[in-house]
């Protein structure tokens, strides 16, 4: 009997996160460079379907925690499972949106190109993009707004621009699982909000999300559960608990400027989920 081996894989992956309801568990894990922890001793269990903010000083080992789960840098110690195996065996369940910084772009291709390059687990490697398979790319490029730059080579992009691209392949996955590295970075506003009404539609369609996040202020307002972290976890959980005086000057060293800032914000969540809006200028 022949058997459709991306179903087989599909449904195995389906069976594997309903035996193992926890999308990413990390238990004593350590990462060093040259010899220098950048992490140490983490134990950190993501929750479900929601929103996770990953928040910290520079150098925090925010990017390397991220890196660490997908294998893409080396761990001293410790283990990470996507729904309770190694990440090799579930790397079709999870999306990454790297850094901008990280990325060539230079490199000669346009976007619809790159977001066709989230669809190689479906297409096969060494396999011809089909016309099939481009269609499915460009309606990715539609929900992030950049249907109309499909043609257009990536290095010729705003850099927001180049991030929607990028959102959109992450969505070409089609991954239960999406981690995005400083998404928010140096974009426009137009970006910012397209990558919140995306992050709140794959929050809605049971999706889980981790993002790298640098802006204290919009955290409270964002992400419905955060980590914060300077080489070990400091605190993690539920928004409202966790991101707290306390556990800020614990993570940042008492830089009390930025930490007045996010802490006027907290004191305003509570009115403005209530109804009373955040103020238009």
């Amino acid at each position: 009997m022949v058997t459709n081996t991306h179903t087989a894989s599909t449904l195995s992956e389906r069976q594997s996160a309903d035996a193992n309801p926890i999308p990413i568990q990390i238990n004593d894990l350590t990462v060093a460079y040259h010899r220098k922890p950048v992490l140490w001793d983490i134990n950190l269990s993501i929750p479900e379907g929601q929103l996770v903010a990953v928040v910290g000083p520079n150098g925090a080992g925010k990017s390397t925690l991220i890196k660490a789960t997908l294998n893409l840098v080396s761990r001293a110690s410790g283990a990470v499972h996507i729904y309770g195996r190694p990440y090799d065996e579930q790397r079709r369940m999870v999306g990454y949106v790297p850094q901008r910084e990280s990325v060539d772009w230079d490199f000669p291709v346009n976007a619809l190109d790159v977001v066709a390059m989230g669809l190689y687990h479906k297409i096969g490697w060494m396999k011809p993009v089909t016309r099939k398979h481009r269609q499915v790319a460009l309606k990715e490029l539609e929900k992030v707004g950049m249907a109309a730059y499909a043609r257009r080579q990536i290095s010729q992009l705003s850099g927001g621009q180049q991030q929607r691209v990028f959102l959109a392949r992450a969505l070409a996955q089609d991954a239960r699982i999406y981690l995005m590295d400083e998404p928010f970075a140096g974009v426009d506003v137009a970006t910012e909000k397209a990558i919140i009404a995306l992050l709140k539609e794959l929050k809605a369609s049971g999706k889980t999300c981790v993002v790298v996040h640098h802006d204290l202020q919009t955290v409270p307002s964002y992400f419905d559960h955060v980590v914060l972290l300077n080489m070990r976890v400091v605190a993690a959980g539920l928004t409202g608990e966790v991101f707290t005086e306390e556990n800020l000057k614990k993570t940042y060293g008492g830089k009390l400027t930025l930490l007045t800032q996010a802490l006027h914000e907290i004191s305003r969540e509570p009115q403005l989920r209530s109804g009373g809006g955040r103020k238009t200028e």
